[in-house]
């Protein structure tokens, strides 16, 4: 068979050049992860420290029932001591004021954390003139329209500027015409550029991010103050956080448990005093404070604010945390197959021939029907020829007598022409099978059985068949078959042995044939997978789960996802896709991983597993202050009582002081942890609770015992309280 040369050049068509290869570039500081064992560093609460005093103001305290209640205790105990000075009712005021600021700081810490990241976010923001468009109609050369300088903030929704190699795009929006290379490290943080053009799911861009090359014409999707960047300072600002449905459940119970403890206290004072042990109001409040969970109530506005803040440090952004507290129930995960669970491009592995048939022929015709393919698969066809039997690129010259036939998705086909001065040709033709069938079929030739049988064993071991035929001198016929691979992830199967254990179902999400579809499920471990879907079978599924009762997580960047995302609990947007997706999701990752997904469940249940076990603990951190004060209380008007104070406290006093000393410094002492988020680990929801009830239940229940006692020592020796 004669060979040809491709193509020496294409034709300068002004679109961008590709970015190098994208790398671990630098982070900026709004997304650079912080180093957690800095959480308390003398520069980090010299900011929160005032926020957290700002906090005192009672409307502010209102919001939190649990430490209201020790704000109105701590006030009580202040004019208490004010009236009758003592050692014993200072102290109990001013740790009881601590209690709050402690609480207020955590809450700051976490609130600070978030600031830090807007102002670096805002630095990204710039007083931008923007070049709009007037009159500019879709298809037209924008270079020819005619153009006002307006300032970026006069922008109106659907307005069309025109954005120039170096300069800054003013505002969100979708490419309508153009091709250019952006840097979006402002956004994202990472330093190599990326690709935007119109007609495609990579068409959104943000306002603030900057054209490196070519020019891009682009249609502004946000209104003044609406856009991304606003949105995003916003967000992790803490400025829009609503509470979470389980966040607000818990403040219900806690303000509930709280009410059923000043009952109790109330109640307690006339039966103390009709048995002859009636207490002062400063011991009277120190037994409240100890009683409600305080400990939960002061961290549980800071577990919520990290949650998020924890996502926005790998550059997710979440639309509320009720969307962060529901990828930590996900029951279902839909997962895209390419470059989620597979690397993304299909690469030719082999040639087949069938009976009688050269594979060297069969290669050679395979590499010129592939020479006008770009896509990344037509380009490994031409690679694996080369690799594997040398065939070079045709000579220049011998391009005269061939025209080549580009790829399309219409025919899903690629060839070549060629033809001679005597009158011979010869067509060649690469592509999907079903396609390359009709073509022989169309022009008088049968496909022998084995190449249907060979397809479907290679589209069985998870390969995409590609069909390679000729139509010459013989007649039209099939020479063999491409087996095009699509690579599993390493690691990928682990990663969802993880997910089973947490007892979530992945389900792959793939536009393959049913057969490809069960080979690379098989492969990759996936409970179960969607062939052939199309944006109304991801609907269709995601609606059939969640009337099961279950929650459903995914994954998309185009318009065609839109309404899967909106109808999924949880919706992962793809900072590269479309405005319509972005919109549509309660999620943006702004590096476009779709494998950021399964961290993004992981985060979710963190989330759930630190306010359980922070809960847990403050719980049952509380019966240890329960046998410090109780005794101290009544053992005068009661010996008997004393045979409570299992921990040898000195005093009295000592004793609720000690009690009132922990139960501040515990809070401190956790602020850490609440804004890290407990270590999570894959495991059954039994295996979980029982890992929680065994630290946080036991650790809880024992150290204030160990505290207390410590914190007593050091009380015994100063005067006015022993």
């Amino acid at each position: 068979m004669p060979r040809v040369v491709p193509p020496q050049s294409t034709p300068d068509t002004g679109r961008a050049t590709a970015p190098p290869p994208r790398t671990a570039g630098h982070r900026s500081p709004a997304s650079r992860p912080g180093s957690w064992s800095a959480l308390l560093d003398p520069a980090l609460l010299a900011r929160a420290l005032p926020d957290a005093l700002r906090k005192l103001h009672p409307r502010t305290m209102l919001r939190n029932p649990v430490l209201f209640v020790v704000w109105i205790g701590s006030a009580l105990t202040t004019l208490s001591a004010l009236l009758n000075p003592s050692v014993f009712t200072w102290l109990i005021s001013v740790w009881l004021w601590l209690t709050v600021i402690f609480a207020n700081l955590a809450e700051a810490v976490a609130e600070g954390r978030g600031k830090a990241q807007a102002d670096s976010l805002r630095k990204a923001r710039t007083d931008t003139v923007a070049l709009r468009l007037r009159h500019w109609r879709y298809g037209t050369d924008a270079t020819r329209a005619e153009t006002e300088a307006v300032a970026a903030t006069e922008l109106r929704l659907f307005d069309v500027v025109v954005v120039e190699a170096g300069e800054l795009i003013p505002a969100d929006g979708d490419v309508v015409a153009g091709i250019a290379a952006v840097d979006e490290s402002a956004v994202t943080g990472e330093s190599a550029p990326v690709i935007r053009e119109s007609g495609g799911d990579r068409s959104g861009v943000t306002g603030g991010t900057t054209v490196l090359s070519d020019r891009i014409v682009v249609r502004v999707t946000s209104r003044p103050g609406h856009s991304f960047m606003d949105r995003m300072i916003a967000l992790v600002e803490g400025a829009r956080r609503q509470k979470t449905p389980n966040e607000i459940a818990l403040n219900i119970l806690l303000a509930a448990l709280t009410i059923v403890f000043i009952l109790v206290v109330v109640s307690l004072q006339p039966m103390a005093a009709f048995a002859g042990a009636a207490q002062s109001t400063t011991v009277l409040v120190a037994l409240l404070v100890t009683l409600i969970p305080t400990t939960i109530g002061a961290l549980l506005s800071a577990i919520g604010i990290a949650g998020m803040d924890r996502l926005v440090q790998r550059n997710v952004l979440a639309m509320s945390g009720r969307a962060v507290e529901a990828a930590g129930d996900v029951n279902t995960l839909l997962l895209d197959k390419t470059g989620t669970i597979t690397l993304g491009n299909r690469e030719a592995t082999g040639f087949v021939p069938l009976p009688g048939v050269d594979e060297l022929i069969l290669a050679d015709a395979a590499q010129l029907s592939s020479l006008a393919d770009e896509t990344p698969e037509g380009r490994s066809v031409v690679v694996l020829a080369k690799a594997r039997y040398g065939l070079r690129a045709p000579a220049e010259g011998e391009l005269s007598h061939a025209e080549f036939v580009s790829f399309s998705a219409q025919t899903r086909m690629s060839g070549v022409d060629l033809s001679w001065s005597n009158g011979a040709s010869c067509h060649i033709r690469k592509g999907a099978a079903s396609s390359v069938v009709r073509w022989v079929e169309m022009r008088g030739g049968t496909v022998p059985g084995e190449a249907g049988m060979w397809s479907d064993s290679i589209a069985a071991s998870g390969g995409t068949p590609l069909l390679v035929a000729v139509h010459d001198w013989d007649g039209p016929r099939v020479l063999g078959i491409i087996h095009l691979k699509d690579v599993v992830k390493d690691g990928i199967r682990e990663r969802f042995a993880e997910l089973r254990k947490m007892g979530i179902r992945t389900v792959m999400i793939t536009g393959d044939n049913p057969l490809t579809a069960k080979a690379i499920a098989a492969e990759a471990g996936v409970d179960d997978f969607l062939a052939e879907a199309t944006p109304e079978d991801k609907l269709a599924l995601i609606k059939q789960e969640q009337e099961g009762g279950k929650l459903v997580a995914m994954t998309g960047d185009g318009t065609n996802d839109a309404p899967a995302l909106a109808q999924a609990d949880v919706g992962v947007a793809m900072n590269t896709g479309t405005s319509a997706a972005k919109e549509a999701g309660n999620m943006v990752d702004l590096d476009s991983n779709p494998t950021k997904l399964i961290d993004i469940v992981e985060i979710g249940k963190q989330l759930l597993i630190t306010r359980g076990a922070l809960t847990t603990f403050s719980i049952t951190n509380d019966v240890a202050k329960y046998f410090a004060i109780i005794p101290a209380m009544f053992a005068a008007a009661h010996p008997g009582l004393d045979a409570l104070n299992i921990m040898g406290l000195h005093s009295p006093t000592s004793a609720i002081t000690s009690a009132i000393i922990f139960n501040a410094l515990i809070i401190v002492a956790l602020i850490p942890l609440a804004l890290r988020g407990v270590r999570y680990t894959p495991a059954s929801a039994h295996d979980l609770l029982r890992r929680n009830l065994g630290i946080y239940g036991l650790g809880g229940l024992l150290l204030p015992f160990l505290g207390i006692k410590a914190i007593d020592l050091v009380i015994s020796l100063v005067p006015g309280i022993a």
